[in-house]
């Protein structure tokens, strides 16, 4: 998503975006690329390419485009990859990861607060309503987002620490040869983490059909159930979503039976639902490769394959993603055809269904 021009324009007294920088930034753009080079300590290269990678297009040296704030910024960056948390390379790509999600999250907030102030106020086309409501509001949104960034690092740093806990009462080792009936482990990386996970993709049935007869007003309602359902079903079985692509989500678990119960669920739940759309799921087990925030390798790219060939209301898995549930009596497995799909011309599905649904079926 690109940034908005009037961040980056070059100042002109009396424009209306001076007050968004204001409001928002708390100051005015008051140096230039030299100046904040000079300010931060950080060379001339890597600010171009920490300001790119936020989303923000390059404007040229001489042009007042930086606050006090950017340099602040820089200057933290720095403090991080002296204390050897970051490196250069991995402050890049952390930067790319924070401007991908905040500008998103950013381009919600404005619409929403302008959506408020026109829904109250006389003329929409006065932008001094509705910047003077965001610097009322400002102080409270940067509390909340604080406050779930918070929550979040809790729960991940606790699942870690467990994690770990759990390997050293195991006798598990990290990384180096591998003892009698261990796995070798992979070699970490300081922004990558690889380990086995079970991955889902799940999408509504005939969504592109479906929205061809729905109206602005009707459409949104159906993706805020469908995100709704799928965040809370995911949530409540201690999965995770990834991101939510138009009308698919991708989620991962730590558990191929975690991810059975979730898949099965949202099911169900989507049966129940009128109005919306019937959805299928793929899911696969394998290693997972995640760095900031979004998952990649092979079994990602099988879950989605296996999404694309479900038949509405039906999970499909992987074959290792079956052998990980090979014993539970919770769940009813039966093997499919080979299909060909891109990047796999043989891939094995397995239908996935609980084991009650298996023994009605087979009662008739």
């Amino acid at each position: 998503m690109s940034a908005p021009e009037d961040i980056t324009a070059p100042s002109v007294p009396g424009e209306p975006h001076l007050t968004v920088e204001k409001v928002l930034l708390g100051g005015g753009r008051v140096w230039t690329r030299r100046d904040i080079v000079e300010r931060s300590g950080v060379g001339p290269g890597r600010t171009v390419q920490i300001w790119r990678a936020l989303g923000f297009p390059v404007v040229d040296d001489d042009a007042r485009v930086f606050t006090d704030a950017d340099v602040d910024a820089l200057r933290a960056g720095e403090r991080l990859i002296e204390a050897g948390l970051i490196t250069e390379d991995s402050e890049t790509m952390m930067a790319r990861a924070l401007g991908h999600h905040l500008s998103r999250l950013a381009e919600w907030q404005v619409f929403a607060l302008r959506s408020w102030v026109n829904r109250g106020a006389g003329d929409p086309a006065d932008g001094s309503a509705w910047l003077e409501r965001a610097g009322q509001l400002l102080p409270e949104l940067e509390l909340l987002q604080r406050h779930v960034w918070r929550r979040h690092l809790a729960a991940y740093a606790g699942q870690m620490i467990a994690a770990e806990g759990d390997d050293a009462s195991a006798g598990r080792r990290g990384p180096g040869p591998a003892g009698p009936g261990e796995a070798r482990t992979a070699p970490s990386h300081e922004d990558a983490d690889v380990r086995d996970r079970a991955v889902g993709f799940t999408d509504m049935v005939g969504y592109t059909r479906m929205t061809r007869g729905l109206d602005s007003g009707a459409l949104v309602r159906v993706l805020d159930r469908f995100e709704s359902l799928t965040g809370d079903v995911v949530a409540e079985g201690h999965g995770r979503v990834v991101k939510t692509i138009g009308d698919e989500v991708l989620f991962v678990c730590e558990s191929a039976s975690t991810a059975a119960d979730i898949a099965l669920e949202l099911t169900a739940r989507a049966a129940a639902e009128p109005g919306l759309p019937q959805m299928r799921t793929g899911l696969a087990h394998g290693a997972v490769l995640g760095r900031y925030g979004d998952v990649y390798g092979a079994a990602v790219n099988v879950a989605a394959r296996l999404t694309a060939v479900a038949r509405p209301g039906t999970v499909l898995v992987d074959t290792a993603f079956a052998g990980e549930l090979a014993g539970m009596t919770e769940y009813a497995l039966k093997g499919l055809r080979p299909v060909s799909v891109r990047g796999y011309s043989r891939l094995r599905p397995v239908l996935l269904r609980p084991a009650s649904a298996h023994r009605g079926v087979s009662g008739k």
